[in-house]
């Protein structure tokens, strides 16, 4: 049973305990999933960077004199089909499976089926953080898109990352706001344990 998040490594308050997350991470996946969806959320807020050089806002940011592309591929991809839309769809249908419900359906554009997704997942959180086994692949895959969107919408740089080491020697990958990592050797760290493990040997941020 377990008695930790497999998401953040915290302990599980009695009223979790067998749970794959706890309900800090549930509440923090449905925030992020919050900020993605409607005209003005990260994935409208896409379109407007698609221009190099531009914010959110809509206003220049770069001083090369080199023409520019006519588009920033990173903004494109996470609005392409095998972006966003597509990793959160591949989710829906995934959890549907394990409930034993049919093929979920969209309709519209992108942003409609983004929409319709999001809020699928966010009605079937409490079981997924409950039941599914994949809860903390699921957390970190959503803080991994909308930290990208977020990046190409403010143009501020993504989380830096380093390279530390688990006791049983085995390198781990984290940012400097990853929740928690289960090393392959079956050890759970939390966001503090992490933040404890020495650096790897010659790691790059």
């Amino acid at each position: 049973m377990n008695t930790t998040c497999t998401s953040c490594g915290h302990d599980l308050w009695q009223d979790e305990l067998g749970n794959q997350g706890c309900g800090a991470c549930q509440r923090r996946v449905d925030r992020a999933l919050a900020e993605l969806v409607g005209p003005r959320g990260l994935y409208a807020q896409l379109t407007d960077v698609l221009t190099p050089g531009t914010t959110g806002a809509g206003n220049r940011v770069s001083g090369s004199k080199n023409p520019p592309i006519p588009v920033r591929l990173a903004a494109l991809n996470l609005q392409a089909r095998g972006g966003v839309v597509t990793i959160l769809q591949t989710w829906l249908v995934d959890w549907h499976d394990h409930l034993g419900y049919t093929h979920p359906r969209w309709d519209g554009g992108p942003q409609d089926q983004l929409d319709q997704t999001v809020a699928r997942l966010r009605t079937l959180l409490p079981w997924a953080v409950e039941h599914h086994p994949a809860w903390a692949e699921f957390a970190g895959e959503v803080r991994q898109a909308v930290g990208a969107c977020r990046a190409q919408v403010t143009g501020e740089p993504p989380a830096r990352r380093v390279t530390v080491t688990c006791t049983c020697g085995a390198a781990l990958r984290i940012t400097l706001d990853t929740p928690g990592r289960r090393c392959a050797c079956g050890q759970q760290y939390g966001w503090a344990e992490l933040r404890r493990l020495p650096l790897a040997q010659g790691a790059a941020a």
